[in-house]
């Protein structure tokens, strides 16, 4: 574990599908529950072997809506709560027609999507930078574990994720990290990702996603989290000591996580909300998966005088189960948000 995040977004094969049809539903899965709105993620390759001129979506019996001349839907979806039939539609350059459907119940949430003021910096497509390592993260407690990272065409949501292939042993850990900039003045961020997990997430305890930012004293603080398989909660680190003497520590939420749950073969959204102060106190306000919000709302110190100059460092973190194993994960349209 440590304080590297994950985070963690996977691609749902959808079942029961005709093979004419194209349409391939990320989020929302079939079955699940969802608060409003709710990010719809598809796309379409063909339709019935014609290049895809449309996409749109529909509920029950109600008139298309939203529709998008592209091969793919990337929405925040209102919806009205209870059990609703969603309609994905395709539309081919010759006249074809695709339709996937999925049942979701909506309920109402207690708030919606995390906001983000107009004034606010962002960084996109953070995942195509081309100078991210990988590392052994010796403080998992396993025996030594390696890694490498590469883009990928497949599974995508943009056509460039990054694939991070690991080699876990005992509880072993693989720590993914890029620098895409720095900001010592910012102090209220928005991480927001996709993840997907394939077949091997049966090996996989821990996804962490972490931002590191190097403040004004020269201090960076460690915006740590993570989906934590153990206790089956989102979990955020802090320091127990101080800046020169730390004592890093991971803290749990009352927000339940654990990346065993997850769908996979599917993207899942993830979006972490946090802040801080000038003295390195940081607050972790809330998680949303899949656009449902849980609240964590916890106040820890978290500077550490390490030496740095000024950056902003994201880390991507994969940990394994007790028996290891050769997990491999996807990140896409990874967005920082600043403000």
């Amino acid at each position: 574990m440590r304080k590297h995040l994950i985070i963690l977004s996977l691609l749902l094969a959808c079942a029961g599908v005709p093979a004419f049809a194209g349409v391939n539903i990320s989020s929302p899965g079939n079955g699940s529950q969802v608060s409003s709105p709710f990010v719809l993620l598809a796309n379409a390759a063909t339709c019935s072997s014609q290049s895809i001129a449309a996409m749109g979506y529909s509920f029950d019996n109600s008139p298309d809506a939203a529709i998008v001349h592209n091969n793919w839907i990337q929405a925040n979806v209102p919806s009205s709560s209870g059990t609703h039939t969603l309609h994905v539609k395709a539309w081919g350059n010759k006249g074809s027609v695709c339709v996937t459907d999925v049942t979701i119940t909506v309920t109402t949430g207690s708030s919606g999507p995390p906001s983000v003021p107009p004034s606010a910096t962002s960084v996109g497509a953070i995942q195509t930078l081309d100078q991210w390592k990988a590392v052994n993260d010796g403080n998992t407690g396993g025996g030594y574990s390696s890694g490498s990272t590469n883009l990928t065409g497949s599974p995508s949501m943009t056509g460039q994720a990054r694939q991070f292939s690991s080699q876990l042993a005992t509880y072993g850990g693989v720590r993914y990290y890029v620098t895409f900039g720095d900001d010592e003045s910012a102090t209220n961020f928005l991480y927001d990702g996709y993840v997907y997990l394939g077949s091997s997430a049966n090996s996989i305890a821990n996804i962490e996603m972490d931002l590191n930012q190097v403040m004004p004293n020269g201090q960076t603080v460690i915006f740590g989290f993570q989906c934590d398989g153990w206790s089956g909660t989102w979990d955020y680190t802090g320091n127990a000591g101080n800046a020169w003497a730390p004592v890093d520590r991971w803290y749990r939420s009352t927000a339940s996580c654990n990346p065993q749950n997850w769908t996979t073969n599917a993207w899942h959204h993830v979006q972490v909300q946090y802040s801080r102060d000038d003295s390195g106190n940081v607050t972790y306000k809330s998680v949303w998966l899949d656009g449902n919000q849980q609240t964590i709302n916890g106040t820890v110190f978290s500077a550490f005088a390490l030496g740095w100059g000024p950056t902003l460092l994201t880390n991507f973190q994969v940990d394994g189960v007790q028996a290891g194993g050769s997990p491999v994960v996807y990140l896409d349209n990874l967005t920082v948000y600043r403000w």
